[in-house]
């Protein structure tokens, strides 16, 4: 499908590996592809916790990846995003997907589907980080991580006296999300300590919820920031099918 790509496996499913402006790619073939290509795209950590994808896989979505790793989702990372989506696009898949933001992966999901909403289909969030002074911050109450946080602060043109007046976090524009109608599956530990549940997600649970939005939300109470997702993925695959 893909010039200059290599044939690879991912959980016995055929896939292309390639480089797209020097960015690597993965994109899985179903074994069944619909006629209509539809695809969802993990925004980072291909192949972690991948329950969803999988059964999204079974049932003819191919998956695709681009790695933009460590840019927690900064306007670059979000235009790198809609180069390879312009690519995907380019080569005969769906003009929708449905992006998967895992834990910092949120910060590139909800920013890139800010953005550029009329290609985004839906949002499968799962313990997402949605405010940057919560992870890698670590400002409140989640234990952060100090490196992280030094390395997205200035790829933001941020620092630790002017991050407290950042207003472009998604957590400080759910508002525009719900005004999108942007269906959002969201799964979380309540009891996660990395990425505090009501530092980032409680956030978007309480205003979908409050304000008709559509949202399948699924908070594992005693569960921390691992493992993601839930034992049976047929209640996120059947919301976001329904979606797409």
């Amino acid at each position: 499908m893909f010039d200059n790509s290599t044939v690879g496996d991912y959980r016995g499913y055929k896939c292309e590996n390639f480089d797209l402006n020097g960015n690597k790619c993965t994109v899985v073939i179903p074994n069944e592809p619909r006629a209509d290509k539809k695809w969802i795209w993990r925004a980072e950590f291909l192949g972690a916790f991948d329950s969803v994808d999988l059964d999204m896989l079974s049932k003819g979505y191919y998956l695709a990846y681009c790695a933009v790793c460590d840019r927690y989702g900064d306007p670059v990372s979000v235009e790198i995003f809609k180069g390879f989506y312009d690519h995907m696009v380019g080569h005969g898949f769906n003009k929708k997907t449905v992006l998967f933001g895992f834990s910092r992966g949120g910060l590139y999901a909800c920013n890139y589907a800010l953005k550029y909403p009329e290609t985004v289909a839906a949002l499968y969030l799962d313990a997402p980080v949605l405010d940057i002074k919560s992870w890698p911050g670590g400002m409140m109450s989640g234990v952060g991580a100090e490196c992280e946080f030094n390395e997205c602060l200035g790829l933001y043109g941020l620092d630790k006296t002017t991050v407290p007046d950042f207003k472009q976090n998604p957590v400080d524009r759910l508002d525009e999300l719900l005004a999108l109608k942007m269906p959002v599956a969201l799964v979380a530990g309540g009891s996660d300590e990395v990425v505090p549940y009501v530092e980032n997600g409680k956030y978007l649970e309480e205003l979908y919820k409050n304000n008709g939005g559509d949202l399948l939300c699924i908070v594992k109470p005693d569960c921390g920031h691992h493992p993601h997702s839930i034992p049976d993925p047929t209640p996120v695959t059947e919301f976001l099918m329904k979606k797409y």
